[in-house]
């Protein structure tokens, strides 16, 4: 059995926009939503700017009752639910169900459990306070409390999965609930990503250097992917969800569909030829981006627009390499390519669900967003690829296949590729 799978709805907590009205105008003007943090400043760390959505924890009380909301403030799980629970809605689907619903499943990563609850854990524990601790603390630090909390509120009866491979993590949740629906394992999925970067998080990044510092009074600029002065990421937060369903049933049901998510791959680099567990193998991410294509039927030269990972380290002529070999096109021949990061920052586990539900809605609406702060392209990049290539203004432009990608630490790549329906 093989289905073609379908994107019915689409939900998005990100650090320019929260909710999808609010996030296309931010991304089709080029709103940075990186700013500084006086927190940061205060514990000394180098890079002291984030992307940071700007959420209203209350309001999650619309989502969920006032006693599950509890201790979920400022959390990855709190972004999470209200990124889902906006895709269900906009898929037109009502939250509540008598029975569960058992042709529905959910796949939803993160990076890491909840460190302030776990911190919490530690201080009472040491303290010989555990009794303190509350029966809840659990379900907040454990993993999948994304994913528990998701389908418990709208009982998905399906596979309900947490996945984690670091960057790569959102586009692997999408491929995996895609293969799901593709193969007749189950009719609907709803997939995605979150993160919430605390201090602690925030903190390790810092102490490895591979922060941006030079922009700390200047944050929209911070980010600055395939430039020149590119001179480290900055940590984001936020989360991405999407509805995917069989296309007949979604069709049947007069759904509104955004696009169709024609095949994708994952792979590992194995850590050799190159690669570590900070750095892709170019063989792997090559192999993975060529897998994608064979398995989704499109050929190289359809692509118009590739969603870059492109952190705004070192890395991003590599993965332009990457892109021409793989893609086997270079020059003027090259497609469109652009990174959200310049405008959110790297959200980490989130970053590929945020830049997918981005990708499609450039599909949708017919656009391709800038890249902003890219006012000194890295010359060894126009070295491969023609700079008409990347936009630093909005183009308005028919979009009908984007591959979207992520590269994750541990060397893990996934590849996703969408289409017009």
């Amino acid at each position: 059995m093989s289905r073609r799978v379908v994107v019915t709805g689409m939900g998005v907590v990100a650090p320019n926009g929260v909710g999808l009205p609010a996030f296309l105008a931010a991304i089709q003007a080029g709103v940075s939503g990186i700013r500084f943090v006086p927190q940061y400043q205060e514990l000394n760390f180098s890079c002291q700017v984030a992307g940071t959505p700007e959420f209203n924890w209350e309001g999650l009380t619309n989502y969920i009752s006032e006693v599950s909301f509890h201790g979920l403030k400022a959390t990855n799980i709190g972004y999470g639910i209200a990124a889902a629970l906006d895709a269900w809605a906009d898929a037109g689907y009502e939250y509540n169900t008598d029975t569960p619903r058992w042709d529905t499943g959910c796949v939803f990563g993160n990076s890491i459990a909840d460190t302030e609850a776990m911190k919490n854990v530690i201080t009472k524990v040491d303290n010989k306070e555990a009794k303190k601790l509350g029966s809840r603390v659990v379900e907040q630090a454990m993993n999948s409390g994304v994913t528990s909390y998701i389908s418990g509120r709208l009982g998905l009866g399906n596979k309900v999965v947490t996945n984690s491979v670091a960057c790569a993590t959102g586009t692997q949740a999408i491929l995996m609930g895609y293969e799901y629906i593709k193969h007749g394992y189950a009719t609907r999925m709803l997939v995605g990503s979150t993160e919430h970067v605390d201090t602690y998080v925030y903190g390790a990044f810092d102490s490895m250097r591979v922060l941006s510092r030079k922009f700390n009074d200047a944050p929209e600029k911070a980010s600055r992917p395939m430039s020149l002065t590119a001179g480290g990421f900055v940590p984001g937060s936020g989360a991405g969800a999407l509805v995917l369903e069989d296309m007949e049933y979604a069709l049947a049901r007069g759904a509104h569909i955004y696009a169709e998510v024609r095949g994708g791959a994952t792979n590992s680099g194995g850590q050799r030829g190159g690669g570590s567990m900070t750095a892709p193998n170019p063989e792997g991410v090559i192999r993975c981006v060529q897998d994608a294509l064979r398995i989704s039927g499109i050929d190289a030269s359809q692509i118009d627009l590739v969603s870059g990972h492109l952190t705004a380290t070192m890395a991003d002529k590599q993965e332009i390499q990457n892109w021409a070999t793989a893609l086997g096109r270079r020059g003027s021949s090259f497609p469109m390519i652009n990174s959200l990061k310049s405008m959110i920052g790297h959200c980490l586990s989130a970053a590929g669900s945020i830049e997918t539900v981005a990708s499609i809605l450039q599909i949708q609406h017919g656009f391709v967003h800038p890249n902003i702060n890219l006012e000194d392209p890295n010359p060894e990049i126009e070295e491969i690829i023609n700079m008409d290539c990347l936009p630093t203004k909005l183009v308005k432009k028919e979009i009908n296949i984007v591959a979207k990608a992520n590269f994750g630490f541990g060397d893990v790549n996934s590849c996703l590729l969408f289409s017009k329906i």
